[in-house]
């Protein structure tokens, strides 16, 4: 993720901790109100947003930080796939020359990396990266971030075909040809910008994808690989063009995007768009490319989104992200096969080793397994059905499990560091016979740490006994139980504030 701008924004915002007053809500209440209706026109509703998430680079993976980070998101949302960087880098050990030239594998961390991944119920999407540096073309082609990667494209095109062999060979051989190819192989990341220093970029790209490609295919047609893995949602269409007049071998289209992202980067306009609507954006962008191609039916998987690509503590730390999570469901529903929240851990170091927690990192959980408020909003949205009903509201997200219990979201967006409104809203189920309604909140008073950080006086290192408390005060609250009156129930909601309703089925 990120250009060499964003670094300069990340390195700014990551020394910021940002002092939050906790929210207010306004004497003044908006006021919604909603009929659903459960014979209203439904569709199918995968779980999309929570099949994947990212993470940092491959190494991390053998930390047991990052695990249990791993086991808890796996937990709350049965997430079957992780995506990170730099499985090539040098630290992970794979390849090496010798005195001669000769190349030199080594497969022993990576076996690790993924073994504790399957052992974790847990898939890679397997993102190949970066350039080992024996075999870069220029081995000072060096990427800011603080581990250094190398952006370079190969020195020898056989060597790195023969990379892709061996590697891909390796897995097959470990994990069998049935596993493997359930995984997903991505070539690279983000080649329009400062990852990739082939020149000009995009034909250096298309070599790098058509060798890795048509590498993987020979070790088994039934492995699944990728591109062009961009920022911005850029590039998409002019891939798969790429791929159907060449016949290059292609499974799926994937592409990056974030809230703050700007409007002339993504569709070349001067459009103020806002952060909860990029996102959508984008995706739509490229869903769009992708049914106008040659191959409509290639899956589209967006394996990097957030609120924001920088460190914003107001945003990516608040619960601010609950309803700009539901929001960005509600409004990505049917044009992606797979989202990619990037990440589900601030075991994370991009910018440096992380000096505190709180600092604004993408991750779900903080340093010391302490859960955010998104941690939380990916919990209770992981209760929402498998079909979507038709409701008119663009802040209420109506669903059916198979058992026909209905299960609501419902959200109050309002912009990160402000106080908002607080509003009401009336919900009305036109099927009778339920008398009440099961409500989980995550909002600035509930599920939301950093009260409890302010009060302690926002240690930088947190004490155990500290950390103990911060996690209590993470913890969900219990459900509140809301009687129906005439099939009625109004629910205040806080600016911020993200709600689910539960609402069983009448017998």
């Amino acid at each position: 993720m990120g250009t060499s701008a964003r670094l300069v924004l990340l390195a700014i915002f990551s020394v910021i901790l940002a002092a939050r007053a906790p929210a207010q809500v306004s004497a003044s209440q908006d006021s919604d109100a909603v009929v659903i209706d459960a014979s209203a026109p439904a569709h199918p509703f995968p779980h999309f947003w929570e099949r994947m998430f990212g993470s940092g680079r491959a190494v991390l993976s053998l930390r047991e930080s990052y695990r249990d980070d791993l086991r808890e998101v796996k937990k709350i949302t049965g997430f079957e796939y992780v995506r990170f960087h730099a499985i090539f880098h040098d630290e992970v050990g794979i390849y090496d020359e010798d005195a001669q030239g000769h190349p030199l594998y080594n497969f022993s961390y990576v076996d690790q990396i993924y073994d504790g991944l399957l052992a974790n119920g847990v898939r890679p999407f397997i993102e190949l990266s970066f350039m080992p540096k024996k075999l870069a073309a220029d081995k000072n082609a060096l990427h800011a971030f603080w581990y250094q990667q190398n952006v370079s494209p190969p020195k020898d095109w056989n060597r790195w075909d023969d990379l892709i062999t061996q590697f891909t060979r390796h897995l097959v051989e470990r994990y069998g040809i049935d596993e493997v190819s359930q995984w997903y192989f991505e070539v690279w990341n983000e080649p329009n910008l400062d990852f990739w220093a082939g020149d000009p970029k995009q034909a250096t790209y298309w070599q790098l994808y058509d060798h890795t490609a048509r590498a993987l295919k020979q070790v088994s047609p039934r492995l699944r690989v990728g591109g062009p893995a961009t920022a911005q949602a850029a590039w998409a269409d002019a891939f798969i063009r790429h791929c159907a007049e060449n016949k290059v071998p292609v499974d799926f289209v994937s592409s990056h995007v974030y809230g703050n992202d700007k409007s002339e980067d993504v569709f070349g306009t001067q459009e103020a768009i806002p952060r909860d609507r990029m996102v959508c954006r984008a995706v739509k962008k490229v869903h769009d490319q992708i049914s106008a191609s040659p191959m409509p039916g290639l899956p589209l998987f967006w394996t990097e989104f957030n609120a924001s690509y920088m460190n914003e503590p107001d945003v990516t730390d608040s619960a601010y992200m609950g309803p700009w999570l539901a929001d960005t469901i509600r409004q990505c529903d049917g044009w992606v096969n797979g989202m990619s929240y990037w990440t589900f851990s601030d075991v994370f170091e991009e910018q440096g080793v992380v000096k505190q927690p709180f600092y604004g990192g993408f991750g779900l959980i903080a340093a010391g397994g302490i859960p955010k408020p998104a941690y939380n909003a990916f919990r209770i949205l992981h209760q929402l059905g498998d079909e979507r009903l038709a409701v008119a509201s663009d802040s209420v997200l109506v669903t059916r499990r198979r058992d026909g219990t209905l299960v609501v979201a419902a959200w109050n967006l309002a912009a990160p560091g402000t106080a908002g409104t607080g509003k009401e809203v009336k919900l009305t189920f036109r099927e009778t016979g339920a008398s009440q309604v099961t409500v989980w909140r995550v909002d600035p008073e509930h599920g939301d740490v950093h009260q409890a950080y302010l009060a302690m006086g926002s240690p930088r290192y947190p004490t155990e006994t500290q950390i103990r408390q911060l996690r209590r005060a993470a913890e969900l609250s219990a459900p509140e139980v809301h009687e129906l009156k005439n099939g009625s129930v109004a629910i205040k909601i806080p600016a911020h504030g993200l709600v689910l309703l539960e609402r069983k089925r009448a017998h």
